[in-house]
């Protein structure tokens, strides 16, 4: 019974002990930004300065700061505050306001500085500078502890940086449960977006090109992948060249159609548009990208624990000699399963086009090897007739939170190298005790 929990909820434990660990390394130090820390802040200094301050609002020249300044500004201006000026600029730009400011005699009493403001150089000068702000007090967001990793933003990092890995994964765990393997997804990637971005430049209108238009050379790259996964598929089953050379070969033939459509550069002419689907966000705030992951699993799920053809994939890598008695279409299933990998890695390139808004035919590079290895981790057996979907998304978390958490604690990209050969060999080898019986090979 223990050992039936560990290989159904083991690798579930190791993400949430990577996840505890990786919480617990990165424990820093934290400062509110954007236009909620803007809002708070407003509503602070409403609380202990009186209406008849006058205040200068300072943020960075980024985005976070930009929201920063806006915010707070609107939220002491409703407060009955008066902001004689606000400024998301670099501290020069703000000198020269703070001396506009000083000819008008309309110096503030006050500066609310975001986070990143708030260190800079300048106040420590200030009083030389200008001798009339020596009373004059800055405040910014009251920093607080909290962990890196479960930032929101980088939870949504994770998620919205495997879904590519996390989609392919879904066709190679039916092709490695039905014992074969698909070294060409990386490549199909690319050309995926390859073909989609020459499409749209040359038949759809380039950066005019309408929603439909784009949809439709999505559609058509897609198909070209399931077609090449076809091809694989028949070959495999039909003319029993092993998996491994086919995919192989296909590789190289679809990395070559990516390098030749594009003429060795990457494709740009898109509209911006095209970007929905690869950084728009949707229901709750979530990415796209997130959404279109969590429904292609769950119908993948579906498909396989309650579904005829699941039960015949199962069936062909369990034993396909046994499964041909049994009247299972060996061919047809195996087919199919190609098929749905090519398709879906046709899809993972769409999603990586969108994302980047450009095709390249450098994309996808070594997404074979992470895709496999997500596969291998989420407990799919290389042998076959074992493996579950819901696993593999599992699998693909672990290594994309391993990645994550390196980043984080700062480990050098050589020795996350070595570390992500060692967690897929370590999957290898825990798979090779579960599947011969812990006691005996132990």
């Amino acid at each position: 019974m223990n050992h039936r929990l560990l290989a159904n909820y083991g690798m579930l434990l190791v993400l949430v002990l990577l996840c505890g660990y990786y919480s617990c390394a990165t424990w820093n130090e934290q400062y509110p930004s954007g236009g909620k820390a803007g809002r708070q802040l407003a509503e602070a200094l409403a609380r202990t300065h009186r209406p008849q301050a006058s205040v200068f609002v300072v943020g960075g020249a980024d985005a976070e700061d930009q929201q920063f300044v806006t915010e707070a500004r609107r939220a002491l201006e409703a407060e009955g505050i008066e902001v004689v000026a606000s400024a998301g600029a670099a501290p020069p730009a703000v000198l020269n306001q703070i001396d506009g400011l000083k000819r008008t005699s309309r110096l503030p009493t006050v500066f609310v500085a975001s986070a990143q403001a708030a260190r800079w150089d300048l106040w420590q000068t200030l009083p030389q500078r200008f001798p009339q702000l020596a009373n004059a007090k800055v405040v910014s967001p009251q920093s607080y502890r909290f962990p890196d990793f479960l930032r929101p933003a980088n939870l949504l990092a994770i998620a919205d940086r495997i879904v590519v890995i996390a989609i392919v994964a879904i066709g190679m765990t039916m092709v490695i449960i039905t014992g074969g393997i698909d070294l060409s997804v990386g490549s199909l990637i690319a050309l995926s977006a390859v073909f989609a971005t020459v499409l749209i430049r040359r038949f759809a209108g380039a950066q005019s090109a309408s929603a439909a238009g784009m949809v439709l050379c999505c559609l058509a790259a897609i198909a070209l992948c399931g077609a090449v996964g076809a091809f694989s598929g028949a070959m495999v089953s039909g003319f029993r060249i092993p998996p491994f050379i086919v995919t192989l070969a296909m590789m190289l033939v679809a990395s070559g159609l990516a390098f030749t459509l594009a003429s060795g550069q990457s494709v740009y002419q898109v509209p911006a548009s095209i970007d929905w689907l690869g950084r728009g966000t949707s229901l709750f705030g979530l990415p796209n990208t997130v959404i279109l992951m969590a429904a292609l699993y769950a119908g993948a799920h579906l498909l396989m624990t309650r579904t005829v053809l699941g039960r015949r994939i199962y069936a062909v890598g369990g034993n396909p000699e046994a499964a041909r008695l049994s009247g299972v279409p060996v061919a047809k299933v195996i087919l199919f399963v190609y098929t749905a990998c090519g398709c879906l890695a046709g899809l993972g390139g769409i999603v990586q086009a969108s994302q980047l808004q450009s095709g390249a035919p450098t994309y996808g590079v070594m997404y074979e090897l992470y895709v496999i290895a997500a596969v291998v981790v989420g407990g799919t057996t290389l042998a076959g007739g074992t493996g579950r979907v819901l696993g593999t998304l599992i699998g693909a978390f672990i290594i994309a939170v391993i990645q994550n958490g390196m980043n984080l604690t700062g480990v050098e990209s050589y020795t996350q190298k070595v570390v992500m050969g060692l967690v897929i060999l370590g999957a290898v080898l825990l798979d090779q005790l579960r599947n011969r019986g812990w006691k005996r090979s132990l």
